[in-house]
């Protein structure tokens, strides 16, 4: 494992090729942004999740009639990626390994790059295989909340019915819960999270903003290409995982057929597709 260090007049961040994770993102002024993994609570603190999102039911899928074995959030965050570019202000990650539960070939690449006070990150999937094989990227990063989570609201882009998928374990149900109707913001309460994490399949926004009472700090993610959005935290830790996904977990009473799962990227041999979202800090 080592680490890699892009930066401007704004930002610093540092990059593990362990998993391909941002370690810290630190503002001009010195001020740490990213959660820096206390064992007390979560060890994480950005993986990246390949080449699914969330739980499957029975921790595997099927494909063709053959049954693959993965685990939640898949297997990249855990592997050793290459790096492949290394500049001043921006880095390439490379990952080709393959798994029993992926035995596809194929080039993972996560590209950060930085625009003034924004994060770009990009997801590119190639498929260097003959078959047709499904996957998707997501986003698990969890951002310091100092003072107390409920000191903060999240914003959403437009007015939304606040619809959630509630969890059953790994899983969710298909009839979602409405937590509010024409909302544009979410005051953040712990009790939301003592279940674990709340999962908006449905939004329009693609662009929330976690905003903090007591300050003018402000974190905007924008998030076009996923559909999906998840909110997580550990009741008690100090921070908020803001999770752009492209798929959600299984539904209870998925057949498992991973054609069958929304949100799954298609990719056809030779095919390249991209996922892009934007980490801005505001204030």
């Amino acid at each position: 494992m080592s680490l890699i260090t892009i930066q401007n007049d704004a930002l610093t961040v540092v990059i593990s090729t362990q998993g391909a994770e941002m370690q810290s993102v630190r503002e001009a002024d010195g001020t740490e942004r990213l959660w820096q993994g206390d064992p007390a609570y979560w060890t994480g603190r950005a993986p990246i999740m390949f080449p699914v999102c969330g739980g499957l039911k029975e921790d595997r899928y099927l494909l063709d009639g053959v049954s693959y074995p993965m685990t939640k959030h898949g297997f990249a965050k855990l592997k050793e990626w290459a790096v492949e570019t290394a500049e001043k202000d921006r880095a390439v990650f490379l990952l080709t390994e393959q798994h029993p539960g992926f035995p596809f070939r194929y080039e993972l690449r996560a590209a950060y790059q930085l625009q003034g006070a924004s994060i770009v990150i990009t997801y590119s999937v190639r498929s260097l295989d003959s078959r047709t094989f499904w996957c998707s990227v997501g986003s698990h990063e969890a951002w310091m909340t100092p003072g107390g989570l409920e000191n903060y609201t999240v914003e959403f882009a437009v007015p939304e019915t606040l619809a959630v998928s509630e969890l059953v374990g790994n899983l969710i149900k298909r009839e979602p819960v409405i937590m509010a109707e024409n909302a544009k913001e979410l005051p953040m309460k712990t009790e939301y999270f003592a279940v674990d994490a709340l999962v908006f399949p449905s939004l329009k926004s693609r662009s929330v903003t976690l905003k903090n009472s007591l300050n003018d700090k402000r974190i905007r993610v924008d998030y076009e290409g996923m559909d999906v959005l998840m909110l997580w935290t550990k009741p008690g830790a100090g921070y908020l995982c803001i999770e752009p996904w492209c798929n959600a977990p299984d539904y209870v009473d998925t057949d498992m057929d991973i054609t069958h799962k929304p949100g799954m990227i298609c990719l056809q041999p030779g095919e390249t597709v991209e996922r892009t979202h934007r980490v801005s800090f505001e204030g």
